[in-house]
């Protein structure tokens, strides 16, 4: 059994207060249970200097492997310097991150060290544009796209 569990940038004893709690109660059931623990500081970095906003990641990230998480989430557009630093402060196997577009291919993502690839609601995204752009095609006079599969 696991859970995705946001701390939602709450200030850091509460968010691990939480992560530990969550961690706990499946431990004294006798249940496994993985924790990948979410930290929100980069989507809500409040105008703070980049670096800051790392080390914020990462002190959190280790506070809630510390307690018994199994992955650190750390959500937003990253770059290869970005996921480097996330690695090298948190650990190696132990950063999960969102592909969205723009980002780096999974298999540098894995190069780089990142244990996790979640693609949220983005898979919906491709498979509804895909939808509306047929819609539109078929609205002004156009057919069924080519190549269209039977997947059903």
């Amino acid at each position: 059994m696991g859970a995705n569990i946001e701390d939602q940038a709450r200030p850091l004893p509460d968010a691990v207060a939480q992560m530990s709690a969550a961690v706990r109660a499946p431990e004294s059931e006798g249940i496994d249970f993985v924790l990948n623990a979410r930290t929100d500081v980069l989507l809500k970095d409040q105008g703070r200097e980049r670096q800051e906003v790392f080390a914020d990641a990462v002190e959190r990230g280790r506070a809630f492997l510390e307690i018994g998480a199994t992955n650190v989430f750390v959500p937003g557009l990253l770059d290869e310097a970005a996921v480097s630093t996330l690695v090298d402060g948190i650990g190696w196997n132990k950063v999960s991150v969102i592909n969205v577009p723009g980002s780096l291919p999974p298999a540098r993502l894995e190069e780089l060290g990142v244990s996790r690839i979640s693609y949220g609601p983005w898979t919906q995204r491709v498979a509804l544009t895909a939808f509306a752009d047929a819609v539109t095609g078929l609205l002004d006079g156009g057919n069924l796209p080519e190549g269209t599969r039977i997947l059903n």
